[in-house]
């Protein structure tokens, strides 16, 4: 629970995928799983592996994630927040 709104995340897919330390985990725009190598101090992180082929249909309004369980999640993106104050002119 977050700022007294509790997220319901949904599985889209169940890889079943498991984490290795020092990696980035996350879902390309091709709707497929990949895992970085994370920059740590003056060490150089990037190249992307494809760890799991899902090809899951995004929808808008979405972010889509990779859950403590290693699989593929969907959660609603909040919008709104506090406004911005109009300049004066």
């Amino acid at each position: 629970m977050k700022g007294g709104v509790i997220m319901a995340n949904k599985v889209v897919c169940k890889c079943n995928i498991t984490r290795k330390k020092g990696y980035l985990y996350f879902v390309g725009k091709n709707g497929c799983a990949y895992e970085t190598k994370m920059a740590r101090g003056k060490k150089k992180g990037g190249g992307r592996k494809m760890v799991h082929n899902c090809r899951i249909k995004r929808e808008k309004g979405y972010l889509y994630f990779i859950d403590k369980k290693g699989n593929v999640a969907a959660a609603k993106m909040q919008r709104g927040g506090k406004k911005k104050k109009k300049k004066k002119r």
